[in-house]
């Protein structure tokens, strides 16, 4: 029995024991069926090479795609080549930034000074320093002094005191000539802030509210508008950049200058809206070039004399007129490039028009000898322009002139910079003496603009427009000499650039008497006013009043030629007057004494007094 029991309790201790081995979801399920075994599927042991081929395609194609996705939107990280970007290739070269726009005009970065090129002072900086390369000198004229420095030297002279900048102030690299931006700076408004590595400066003479935008956070400015384009600069938070007008508006992008003189682009993301902020003028006193004017309209009429003999005329000539205020005698003739003249002045002329209360002008011309100083270095040199000065001031005042008149007429695009450094320099001699300086031009037109009416008009005390040869006398066609429109417009686009208390107009005392052949050949021959009324006359043809020239014309044909006249005379004169009251003009002028008829002087009196 007890072995039975032993039995019977080993048989349920292994029962036991297997209930514990199993699982507890097996030893719930009471049914304790028995479940099939699962068949294991056989692996073919050659697609694991291709699994895990197909597997790093994916992965390498994953990756591939990735790249490609971040490469083409993530910003890009490149640095630009900022000398390349400023174009610099030598180490003194100094990028030139004037208000928003980055000039190709390079300058230099010596001794811890910035330079910049003669020229870029000339074309944007202050047009009124003039270089004269042969004598290796530069100018600037004030009101009653002539500034003048050399290359190489820290001195320079006003008038003819020595004064000392403590550098140098013009310095030579080859042909080209840099002045020390801090030696203009002391007759030119404008402010300037300069950076090295690179080399750049940004120089500001527009002054007053501007457009800027503020970094939102730190921001790239890139060279283009996009986020591939390579980085100029960063700016921190907080940064003010200046908003630059772009042709066309780039989306999501503002094109802008940095505070230290990047111009590039930011995307609008990174930057506040757009606000103002004031650009403070530096102190400056601009100087004040005085000019003497007279307390009565100008009636001034040109008086050509040729040879001594003929000032003699004056006493017949001015005994015609009436209400005449001045009188210019053509006297003074350039004869050479040294500053040379050739005079005709007369004490006796002087004295007899002031006895009648008239002021005499001597006219200065380059007509006479205009071969010989065909290349007009009299002006381009600033030895014998001041010769020229020189020998003008003292003919006035040996003869006691009131003023002096310019008729220079064949002035050059090559001297014409020159002939205005002329102008400013006899200026200051005539300023210091009490003499009228007036200067004679052409009509505008865009081929004579480099005579610079408005750069005149500030040193001379008149600017005289010559308001005929409409149609020059070696003309192609035949024409007025002085129609209404002509004239009107004349005055009106001189105007534009000379104040009116110092425009003259001057009008033709007489008219051309054209000629046109058979074969289309054109001549003329100029006549006074009764020589050509008398023309018309003789040949028995009435002039008809043309209201589109504001002249009576007379045409008729005689052997195969055709004649023609468009003439002045009082309506016509009276007409060009109108002009002068309504444009309220500092007065009138006329070509010549002698062309006019008596009653003319009747007609000005009624709008010259």
């Amino acid at each position: 029995m007890i072995r039975e029991d032993n039995e019977g309790r080993e048989e349920r201790g292994g029962r036991e024991e297997q209930r514990k081995r199993r699982p507890a979801k097996a030893r719930g399920d009471q049914s304790r069926r028995k479940r099939p075994k699962k068949r294991r599927r056989k692996r073919n042991p050659q697609m694991i090479p291709v699994l895990i081929a197909v597997f790093l395609i994916l992965v390498v194609g994953g990756i591939t795609v990735g790249k490609m996705l971040y490469d083409k939107y993530s910003p890009s990280r490149e640095m630009a080549d900022t000398k390349e970007y400023f174009h610099l290739e030598k180490d003194q070269e100094m990028a030139v930034l004037l208000n928003d726009t980055l000039l190709e005009d390079k300058g230099r970065f010596m001794d811890g000074r910035v330079y910049v090129n003669v020229e870029t002072v000339y074309q944007h900086l202050n047009s009124r320093f003039y270089w004269d390369a042969s004598e290796n000198t530069y100018l600037y004229a004030l009101p009653t002094e002539l500034v003048s420095a050399s290359v190489g030297s820290s001195e320079y002279s006003v008038a003819k005191a020595k004064q000392n900048e403590g550098y140098v102030i013009l310095r030579a690299d080859g042909n080209d000539i840099y002045v020390a931006l801090d030696f203009i700076n002391k007759y030119t408004k404008f402010s300037y802030e300069y950076w090295e590595e690179p080399n750049r400066v940004h120089i500001v003479t527009e002054f007053g509210g501007k457009d800027v935008v503020t970094a939102q956070k730190e921001a790239q400015v890139r060279c283009l508008a996009g986020i591939k384009s390579p980085i100029l600069t960063t700016v921190d938070k907080g940064s003010t950049m200046y908003v630059l007008e772009e042709e066309e508006e780039i989306e999501e992008w503002t094109r802008v200058l940095t505070k230290d003189g990047y111009i590039g682009y930011v995307r609008d993301k990174q930057i506040s809206a757009v606000s103002q902020e004031v650009t403070e003028e530096p102190e400056y006193t601009e100087p004040v070039y005085s000019s003497i004017t007279k307390d009565h309209t100008i009636n001034l009429s040109w008086h050509q004399v040729t040879n001594m003999d003929a000032n003699e005329n004056i006493y017949r000539v001015l005994a015609n007129t009436k209400g005449l205020t001045t009188v210019s005698p053509t006297w003074f003739r350039l004869k050479d490039n040294d500053g040379g003249i050739e005079s005709l002045a007369s004490q006796e002329y002087v004295n007899h028009c002031h006895q009648n209360g008239v002021e005499v002008w001597g006219l200065v011309e380059d007509i006479t000898y205009k071969d010989t100083i065909l290349d007009y270095e009299i002006f381009t040199k600033t030895a014998s322009r001041q010769k020229l000065v020189n020998n003008l001031i003292a003919q006035a005042i040996q003869y006691g002139l009131d003023g002096l008149n310019l008729d220079m007429e064949f002035i050059n695009a090559d001297s014409a910079r020159g002939y205005l450094q002329f102008i400013r320099e006899l200026s200051i001699m005539c300023r210091l003496n009490g003499i009228v300086l007036s200067v004679d031009n052409y009509v505008p037109a865009e081929y004579n603009k480099f005579y610079d009416r408005a750069e005149q008009g500030v040193f001379a005390d008149y600017v005289i427009i010559m308001g005929y040869d409409e149609t020059p006398r070696n003309a192609e066609a035949a024409g007025s000499v002085a129609s209404l429109g002509f004239v009107e417009k004349g005055i009106q686009d001189t105007l534009l650039e000379v104040p009116k208390e110092k425009v003259i107009n001057a009008m033709p005392f007489y008219t051309r008497f054209w000629k046109t052949d058979e074969n289309g050949e054109v001549t003329s021959e100029a006549l006074g006013m009764d020589s050509a009324t008398q023309r018309a006359a003789n040949n028995s043809v009435e002039p008809v009043w043309d209201e589109t020239t504001g002249q009576y014309y007379i045409e008729l044909e005689y052997e195969g030629s055709i004649y023609q006249m468009w003439l002045e005379e009082e309506r016509s004169i009276e007409e060009k007057l109108k002009l002068i009251k309504q444009y309220e003009l500092a007065g009138v002028a006329s070509w010549r004494l002698g062309y006019e008829r008596a009653s003319i002087w009747d007609i000005i009196l009624r709008y010259v007094n």
